[in-house]
């Protein structure tokens, strides 16, 4: 508003505007524009104090509207006068420059308001909604339930709400009453525990609509009420699933079960057991079981239809029949094919069923949620049919697969590592029914959508099965050593993973239970000369007790914190022309190169006269030195004893050394020669090595000659065995002449008699007489020889031969004359 004040010189002009902000972009703001408000004297701004002396002149540009919009967005401006009043002023849209168009005048005083129109860019927000309800199945109908409260930050009727239920085609218990939002049972309308435990309701809050951008725009939201409907013992018994059929094979004996529905075998009632009755002289149902059993030959049997009556009582404890229900079976003995296969649900026929279960329901279980009945009228071949599941790999399985007539079908869970809520929120499958055996291969079809829920199937898992540390072996107290890693792939606390330790290398290490960061006791003090290898086991456990373990390996890192050592300041040895001496010195530290020694001469005197080994400490003269008069004529004096300056410097970094004095005295080398006396020379100092020696000597001899009386024994042995018995057969062949080199004689010789049946090993061939053992024969005369001794196999004479003066005085001819 904006007053003419009556002033004596000046006039003022207050104008109270209310702007309306136009977005030019098509993007849905959610915040209103606003004003900057820059004090009451700026000349730009929201307008709020202004004033203006009645001698402006028409055209001036008296003040400039400031606003912005929190999105971003380009905003306009505009004024409204109340009707009928003189429009003194003129804005601009885009700048905001407002223009006096009228001459002011000082006695006129006129109302000016500006005005924001408010655009429908805000939806209805639900206050209370997704919720939760319970509600008794006895409530009345038409009674008031719940009520649905939502707002729209809009003016007009952009923030008028209504409400209502989004039905999805599918009949609703439910109505809300569209200006209130108040939610009832319908009339007429009762909620029933038995034929459904929870119910889903859809709410709809919808705007009046208004202007956006030049369009008319009608905004709206939803969200879901959950019904849960509390059961009454207020049920008799009731069969779902109806109709029943059932049928019976024209070959069937009398007391064969008829196939009927498994539903019919579990009417639906609260508390109680139940008791079957229901007869027509034809069928009988078994009183327990609910089995229908045939009482005659269905071949003398008047009709093809059968409706049998079958009454379902409940028992009281005391074993009275109390509330009861009645069903019909309907019994078929033939039939045509003039009926597909149909699905039914618990209200009739239905094909989209759905259910909410957790993953990883145990293999070869009933999925109990789904309550289906597939069913064909007809008779017979005509009503054979299959049954087939078609979904996402081979997690279900359908019972029956082959039906006759009408079956309760049954889901059982085949695979039940694959539903599994961390890679399937849901699950959607088709069930089909094909008939087998009839030329119009009726079928059906139905849709399964399981909906999983999420439990606490997995352990946590690390990201290795084991970790390798290293720290140094300074490390205070509190130090971080490695961090390991575990992910529980489940939702909610089941995910969250709480780290552990254990184990007998685990005492000097912490873990932090969350971040699973290991680190070292406040106490602890490591030493790898003490222990450098550590491992323990770490858990990864998650809220119900699932957990992995990994092992941990930690080494601590050697420093070099020790020097070498010689066990003496001051050593003495003695060294003979030849041969060596060794001096040695210890480093604690645990690893190389920390405790590796390199060993050299710092002082000597005079020089030059000793080497020694950086590896080993070993000190030699130098080559040249090779007697006692070279050394004495090195010092000039008969004393022949030298102090030398050893230093022991280990590799690490820094480098640590000491240093020792080994006093040597030179001699002159023993009278022992060859690789024995350098041996005893180096070893003068060490008399176990001597001893072990002498004592492997011996021990070698021991076992040569036990080898070599091993072999004389096994081929005397050999020698006199006894050959097995043989048949020598006589053959006459004629003479042998022998004819000798020097007389010219000639020996005649006869075949002798041999012995048959005699065993030839070292026997004489001629006498039959055995011979000593390791004693040879002549075979002709019998005579022995010695072992390594020939025999001429005629005279009997050693070969080799005699000397010249033997008294044979020739040389037999290494012939045989006779053959065996």
């Amino acid at each position: 508003m904006a007053f003419l004040s009556r002033m004596k010189n000046v006039k003022k002009l207050h104008c109270s505007l209310l702007l309306v902000l136009v977005h030019v972009c098509f993007a849905q703001a959610d915040y209103a524009p606003f004003f900057y408000d820059n004090g009451p004297y700026s000349s730009n701004g929201n307008l709020a104090l202004f004033s203006l002396t009645e001698d402006t002149p028409v055209g001036t540009e008296i003040y400039a509207l400031n606003g912005t919009d929190p999105e971003g967005q380009e905003v306009r401006y505009g004024l409204s006068f109340e009707p009928g009043a003189k429009e003194y002023f003129r804005v601009e849209p885009k700048s905001g420059n407002i223009t006096l168009v009228e001459q002011l005048d000082r006695e006129v005083t006129e109302k000016v308001t500006v005005f924001v129109m408010d655009a429908n860019d805000e939806r209805p927000v639900f206050k209370n909604l997704p919720s939760f309800l319970d509600v008794p199945e006895n409530s009345e109908c038409g009674s008031s339930i719940y009520k649905v409260l939502a707002v729209d930050r809009d003016t007009g009727s952009g923030g008028s709400i209504t409400f209502y239920l989004q039905t999805n085609g599918q009949s609703s218990k439910f109505a809300i009453d569209r200006h209130s939002g108040v939610l009832r049972i319908k009339p007429g309308e009762m909620l029933d525990y038995e034929r459904s435990t929870t119910h889903f309701i859809t709410v709809v809050a919808k705007d009046g609509g208004g202007n956006y951008n030049g369009k008319e725009q009608v905004m709206s939201s939803s969200a879901t009420l959950t019904i849960n409907v509390i059961d009454t013992q207020d049920t008799p018994p009731s069969f779902v699933g109806t109709p029943y059929f059932g049928y019976v094979y024209e070959v069937s004996v009398p007391y064969s079960i008829v196939p009927t529905p498994y539903d019919m075998f579990l009417p639906y009632c609260d508390i109680s057991p139940l008791s079957y009755a229901g007869t027509d002289g034809v069928f009988s149902i078994n009183k327990t079981s609910g089995v229908i059993s045939l009482l005659t030959y269905p071949i003398y049997l008047k009709r093809e239809i059968f409706n049998m009556k079958v009454k379902a009582s409940e028992v009281s404890p005391e074993g009275n029949l109390m509330d009861y229900g009645f069903t019909t079976v309907v019994i078929r003995v033939v039939d045509l094919n003039n009926h597909p296969p149909t699905f039914y649900g618990e209200n009739g026929p239905q094909n989209m069923f759905e259910m909410t279960m957790y993953e990883h329901p145990p293999e070869g279980e009933i999925i109990r949620g789904l309550k289906i009945t597939v069913n064909d009228s007809d008779q017979g071949s005509n009503a054979k049919f299959n049954l087939r599941l078609v979904g996402p790999g081979r997690m279900l399985r359908v019972v029956p697969q082959t039906v006759l007539n009408e079956a309760q079908v049954t889901i059982l869970v085949e695979d039940s590592a694959a539903m599994d809520y961390e890679k399937f929120h849901f699950l959607t499958f088709k069930l089909l029914a094909v008939e087998m055996d009839t030329p119009e291969r009726f079928s059906a079809t139905a849709d399964i959508v399981i909906h999983l829920l999420d439990t606490n199937d997995n352990a946590p898992k690390f990201s290795s099965v084991y970790y390798i540390a290293r720290i140094p072996e300074n490390s205070p107290g509190n130090s971080n050593v490695v961090s390991v890693t575990a992910t529980d792939p489940d939702s909610g606390f089941w995910g969250e993973v709480k780290y552990s330790i254990y184990g007998s290398g685990a005492d000097l290490f912490l873990i932090h239970s969350a971040s699973g960061i290991i680190y070292t006791q406040p106490w602890a003090s490591l030493d790898a000369e003490v222990k450098s290898k550590y491992n323990f086991y770490v858990k990864a456990e998650d809220a119900e007790g699932k957990y992995s373990l990994a092992e941990v390996f930690v080494t601590v890192l050697d420093l070099n914190d020790h020097p070498p050592e010689f066990n003496e300041n001051f050593l003495e040895k003695t060294m003979i022309i030849g041969a060596l001496v060794k001096i040695e010195a210890q480093d604690d530290d645990a690893e190389g190169p920390n405790n590796v020694i390199e060993y050299s001469i710092m002082k000597t005197d005079p020089e030059n006269i000793f080497d020694i080994n950086a590896d080993t400490g070993e000190i030699k003269l130098k080559s040249y030195i090779k007697s006692m008069d070279i050394v004495q004529n090195i010092t000039k004096q008969n004393d022949c004893t030298w102090s030398v300056v050893v230093q022991a410097q280990d590799r690490g970094s820094p480098s640590f050394s000491t240093t020792t004095v080994v006093k040597i005295d030179i001699t002159e080398a023993t009278q022992l020669r060859g690789p024995w006396a350098s041996f005893f020379v180096q070893s003068r100092d060490k008399p176990l090595h001597i001893l072990g020696m002498i004592a492997g000597v011996i021990s070698l001899m021991v076992v040569v000659t036990v080898f070599i009386s091993t072999i004389m024994f096994m081929r005397n042995k050999k020698s006199n065995r006894i050959l097995p018995h043989r048949r020598i057969r006589r053959r006459n062949k004629p003479p042998v002449t022998f004819k000798f080199p020097n007389s010219g004689e000639k020996l005649l010789i006869q075949e002798p008699e041999v012995m048959v049946g005699v065993n030839c090993s070292n026997c004489n061939i001629a006498s039959g007489h055995p011979l000593p053992p390791n004693h040879n024969m002549n075979v002709v005369t019998g005579h022995h020889w010695s072992p390594n001794h020939n025999v001429s196999m005629v005279s009997g004479r050693h070969w080799p031969p005699p000397p010249p003066n033997a008294p044979d005085g020739g040389v037999a001819e290494k012939k045989f004359g006779y053959l065996l």
